[in-house]
């Protein structure tokens, strides 16, 4: 294990001031998405139990008029809850390789000067110190979007199907409670 931490710690170094925000992006971003996938269980569950809870609070007689919009009230905190989230997933996804993109000019800067300096070789590291940086970000940057991109995907497509297993419980309770609902206005 203290090896493994070593080579963290070398790669945030070698990586320069980017790499710290990179490893954290990462933790982040996992954190999240193992949120958003929690958040989808039993979430078609409760809405069923709330649909039919709030089914049977509205007067027969007062059904047609108020039960869609009641219903859909019910659901809305399960269906909130779907998205939790979901932005912070995608801004990581986003902002990450953006980030390592500024790791790749930092590394190419420092390159740069180095080359300017005519000191290729009196520096700690040199050419070779700034192109390695500039990979190591860069790389960092795609390791932290590709997955999320990827699992990012994954989990709206599972919101939407739940979403769209919400939207049939609404219907269900609507027609068992003998609700006369016009195509598309449910």
């Amino acid at each position: 294990m203290d090896a493994v931490w070593a080579d963290l710690v070398h790669l945030m170094e070698a990586g320069g001031f980017v790499m710290p925000p990179l490893f954290a992006a990462t933790v982040v971003l996992w954190y999240a998405m193992g949120l958003r996938w929690m958040a989808f269980r039993g979430a078609v569950r409760e809405g069923t139990a709330r649909a039919a809870q709030v089914a049977r609070r509205v007067p027969p007689e007062a059904r047609d008029a108020h039960l869609g919009p009641v219903i859909e009230e019910a659901l809305g905190p399960v269906v909130a809850r779907l998205s939790r989230g979901r932005a912070l997933v995608r801004s990581i996804v986003t902002v990450a390789p953006l980030a390592g993109l500024l790791g790749t000019v930092a590394g190419m800067i420092e390159t740069f000067d180095a080359l300017g300096d005519s000191a290729l070789f009196a520096q700690t590291g040199g050419i070779a110190g700034g192109i390695s940086q500039a990979l190591l970000t860069t790389q960092m940057g795609l390791v932290v979007a590709v997955p999320g991109v990827v699992v990012g995907r994954l989990l709206d497509r599972r919101q939407a199907r739940l979403e769209d297993d919400l939207a049939r419980v609404k219907q269900r309770t609507l027609n068992d409670a003998g609700v006369r609902v016009e195509e598309g206005h449910a």
